[in-house]
């Protein structure tokens, strides 16, 4: 019956810690993203897409969040098999498409109808080329926003953030930047 007593109390104990872990509000993001990358050594790109978010409050002022992002266009490539003259090697097109899932903090505050977050991620970039070539590397991200509250549940955000890959043998330094709406729960 002792026993009883003591392991009783400890499972209730140890029921509210798990359960004050469980995030009980974030939100979600989605929206179009713009990305300026080099994958290339002829010139960077500026291709277009989309990027989402989920983010879990652990405390008040700090989130865990998962993002993802998709961006397409084009990038020119050395070619050594395109030559414009004898000896002159010209650049070649291919149709881009670049992916990332990163996860890690984000820490913000309120402050009235604005919300500025700072983050730190890391993952994992992927980016195919026609399908004829693609490559996967880790990857790294910080920057931060702005969220401003439309309505109790609903804001608009403004993103920056750099993103630090290493794909096609090749370190690239891309910049981010995505707006679009955010629904909190």
């Amino acid at each position: 019956m002792r026993k009883i007593a003591v392991i009783i109390p400890m499972l209730i104990f140890s029921a509210t810690l798990t359960t004050a872990q469980v995030p009980t509000n974030g939100n979600v993001f989605f929206g179009y993203s713009y990305y300026n990358t080099n994958f290339s050594n002829v010139g960077r790109a500026s291709l277009n897409g989309w990027e989402g978010s989920l983010e879990g409050k652990i405390f008040p002022v700090v989130g865990l969040v998962a993002d993802f992002s998709g961006h397409y266009g084009s990038q020119n490539f050395v070619n050594p098999a395109n030559t414009c003259a004898i000896g002159v090697v010209c650049p070649t097109s291919f149709n881009i498409h670049a992916y990332e899932a990163l996860f890690g903090p984000r820490f913000s505050a309120s402050f009235g109808k604005f919300r500025p977050f700072a983050e730190l991620e890391f993952g994992v970039a992927h980016a195919n080329t026609n399908s004829v070539v693609s490559d996967t590397s880790f990857a790294a991200a910080f920057g931060g926003g702005l969220d401003y509250r439309i309505i109790r549940p609903i804001a608009w955000r403004l993103q920056g953030d750099y993103v630090s890959t290493h794909l096609f043998g090749q370190y690239q330094s891309n910049l981010r930047l995505s707006t679009g709406i955010v629904f909190r729960f």
